[in-house]
């Protein structure tokens, strides 16, 4: 324990990094496709408001989107498995916009609406994967569930 700060999971349990064991492929692949979808979505929302196809010239306050996407950004890096879920809930009210936009609007937000309901099923499988491989990784562990489920 350093500076005063309270010991984390692996101080107490008397591991260090090098220590903790390697994710499963599986784990880290959904992790990784959820990352990046995620941050993909974020890129997509601003630049199609802003820049590529704006409701209105110059840019629209539709960017504002993108900032519930940035949310769960930490807790999918820190890989905390609550952020999974409740992301696999918020990401369907995008899909909606997607699906609305993409039978209502014309060429180019046709296209980027598209695009966003392909990365909204992206991240939403992802994510899901996640959490099914990190309660089977967890089971098979054999462990304390509290452990591989934080």
């Amino acid at each position: 324990m350093k500076w005063g700060l309270s010991p984390n999971r692996d101080e107490m349990n008397g591991m260090n990094a090098l220590q903790r064991p390697a994710l499963p492929p599986a784990l880290a692949l959904t992790r990784t496709l959820a990352v990046a979808s995620l941050i993909a979505l974020v890129v997509l929302s601003l630049g199609w408001e802003l820049w590529w196809a704006p409701v209105r010239p110059g840019g629209s306050w539709l960017a504002l989107k993108a900032l519930p996407l940035c949310l769960p950004l930490a807790g999918l890096l820190k890989n905390k498995m609550y952020t999974y879920r409740w992301l696999s809930l918020l990401v369907w009210i995008y899909f909606t916009e997607g699906v609305v936009r993409a039978s209502s609007d014309r060429a180019p937000s046709l296209y980027f609406a598209i695009l966003e309901v392909v990365l909204c099923l992206v991240l939403f499988v992802a994510c899901a994967l996640h959490v099914r491989y990190r309660f089977r990784h967890a089971t098979e562990l054999g462990s304390n569930s509290s452990e591989v489920m934080s």
